[in-house]
């Protein structure tokens, strides 16, 4: 009796765990004389005769689906899921802040809507629990374009709810008109689990918006309303640093949940420390929770966005056909820290002195999230795919991914690889312990570029510093940074130089390209310096650049919006063709 009792007992606490490693279940509700959509539609992974359809509300609702058509007379009924760790906090931009973190009840709803042809209307429908129906406006959806479709794609990345998103996706719209889709290079919103960003953040700003045309951000006394253009286009993304969350809790705020991950290896250490009180009955699924809430996750992200999938990485990492293009997405980025060498400061280049006897509270350096280095998962389906007939005999190879490979912007140094702890200890006292990045061992430039030189890819874009810069290697790859949106931290040129340690071992490049390539000065229009000598980069907090890639010629165009001139013309001041 005894033992069935203690059975029992350790049942109930298993089921404890499991409560206690889930996020809390709080609502914020919505009156229901007040229902509305929480976004427009957008849509997602286009297939030969299909294509989702993707919305969002804040009530469960009793139905959801989208009619579409000519005449509107067909229909696709979505399926619901709720999302599961999306909350806010004290830090949110919204008209109720709570005092901790609490779970937003937000539902997704996803409708495959199916045997098209060509581009028809849509609209989406969502239901409420007393049979009111809430629509969305009409739109147009269109499944996967075929070879030899001339498209317009939209290049962007690092949106961040930054002061020229609205400008910048206004801008795109009013010079460019409707594009075919959006490609977009990481670091979508800044805390990916804080719910108004994606959706209603009261500066008028939040991503959906900027992405739909429903933005509302002042800037320089003109309101700008974004662009009307995911709800037309297919959206495919890939992981930035923003798209990661740190170690979960109940308690601290959402900015430091975020800014805390730890190395899944660290978080493995822990669980084995504390196993038998964490799980005494060894249940694989309480196992691979509690190492996640210890170390980084990215179930929201993956939570709102259907994409392509491989093998290996689910949506972390993809493949797709998109028309001529076959797009290539990485999962290449690691946790930003401050290049600081303050003593007091957690950074990339050393852990606080005051946490040296906490291990468990260390920042472990610029670890990287998802292993891309030879011979890791990621490397070897990359190898694959670039070896693949789909990627040979397609006419634009591109690849896309958040670090940056070749920069003049701050974030490439240091090197892009697992930072190696170096300890200074004194009669067995830790005084110190510093992090350092082999040159030598840069993965992206070590072993990732040189696949990129053999599989003959044309375009390698990606985001992370803030700037619009090129580069050209001697295989002819176009590498293209395009994410200037109002949060630059400038570019290293000139005698301009990035803040790099001294005495350590290895000697981190100030300024240039740390990996070697020189920049492309625009072919069209640069800006000037002070000595009216043509800029090979663009890094500004007034003005704004967007790239588009048009499938008809090949051609790359960069254009730019000086926001302090509301009345100005978008200028395009660089171009080149993929050949």
């Amino acid at each position: 009796m005894l033992g069935s009792w203690r059975a029992i007992g350790l049942v109930l606490l298993s089921f404890l765990v499991v409560l206690l490693l889930r996020p809390q279940q709080f609502m914020m509700s919505v009156p229901n004389s007040n229902l509305r959509l929480l976004s427009d539609p957008f849509l997602q992974l286009p297939q030969e005769t299909s294509v989702r359809v993707v919305w969002f509300t804040e009530f469960a609702g009793t139905e959801h689906f989208v009619r579409y058509g000519e005449g509107l007379e067909e229909r696709a009924i979505a399926r619901s899921t709720q999302l599961t760790r999306i909350r806010e906090d004290q830090n949110s931009k919204i008209e109720r802040i709570p005092n901790t973190p609490i779970q937003r009840d937000i539902w997704r709803h996803e409708a495959i809507v199916e045997g098209l042809s060509r581009r028809v209307p849509y609209q989406a429908i969502s239901v409420g629990e007393k049979g009111e129906e809430i629509t969305s406006d009409r739109f147009t959806l269109a499944p996967l374009p075929q070879l030899g479709t001339p498209l317009k794609i939209l290049l962007t990345s690092d949106h961040q709810l930054m002061p020229m998103t609205p400008t910048n996706l206004q801008k795109v719209v009013e010079t460019v008109g409707r594009v075919d889709a959006v490609f977009l290079a990481g670091d979508l919103v800044n805390i990916p689990d804080r719910a108004s960003e994606w959706f209603d953040d009261n500066r008028g700003g939040a991503f959906f918006p900027s992405l739909q045309g429903r933005a509302t951000y002042k800037l320089n006394q003109t309101v700008y309303r974004g662009g009307e253009l995911i709800q037309h286009a297919p959206l495919y993304t890939a992981i930035g640093n923003h798209e990661v969350m740190g170690k979960y809790s109940h308690e601290k705020e959402l900015n430091a949940q975020f800014d805390r991950p730890l190395p899944r290896t660290v978080a493995q250490r822990l669980y084995q420390e504390a196993a038998q009180q964490i799980n005494p009955q060894n249940d694989s699924k309480i196992k691979a929770e509690w190492i996640k809430n210890h170390s980084f996750n990215t179930d929201t992200y993956e939570e709102l966005f259907t994409l392509p999938e491989s093998p290996s990485g689910g949506e972390k990492y993809y493949a797709v056909t998109f028309g001529d293009i076959r797009l290539v997405v990485l999962f290449a980025t690691n946790i930003w820290r401050s290049p600081t060498l303050d003593t007091t400061k957690m950074s990339r280049y050393r852990e606080p002195d005051r946490l040296l006897d906490r291990p468990e509270e260390w920042g472990y350096g610029q670890h990287i999230f998802e292993p891309i280095a030879k011979g890791s998962p990621q490397y070897q389906w990359l190898e694959t795919e670039l070896n693949s007939p789909e990627f040979q005999q397609a006419k634009y190879k591109m690849v896309m991914f958040h670090h940056p490979p070749h920069s003049l912007g701050d974030n490439i140094v240091p090197a892009y690889t697992n930072p190696v702890p170096v300890i200074q200890s004194t009669e067995g006292k830790m005084q110190s312990v510093r992090y350092e990045y082999p040159l030598n061992k840069d993965y992206l430039i070590r072993d990732i570029e040189p696949l990129f030189d053999e599989a003959g890819v044309q375009l390698v874009y990606f985001g992370h510093s803030h700037l619009w810069n090129r580069f050209t290697n001697e295989q002819g790859i176009h590498f293209l940074e395009s994410s200037n949106v109002g949060n630059t931290y400038g570019a290293y040129w000139g005698n301009k130089q990035r803040f790099v340690p001294e005495g350590y071992r290895e000697i981190y490049a100030a300024t240039g390209d740390p990996n070697g390539l020189e920049p492309v000065v625009p072919t069209l229009d640069p800006l000037k310096d002070e000595n009216a000598e043509s800029l090979p980069y663009i890094a500004s907090n007034e003005i704004s650049v967007f790239t588009i890639l048009e499938t008809k010629t090949g051609t790359v165009s960069s254009y730019r919006f000086d926001t302090r001139k509301p009345q100005s013309p978008v200028v395009k001041f660089d171009e080149f063709q993929l050949k």
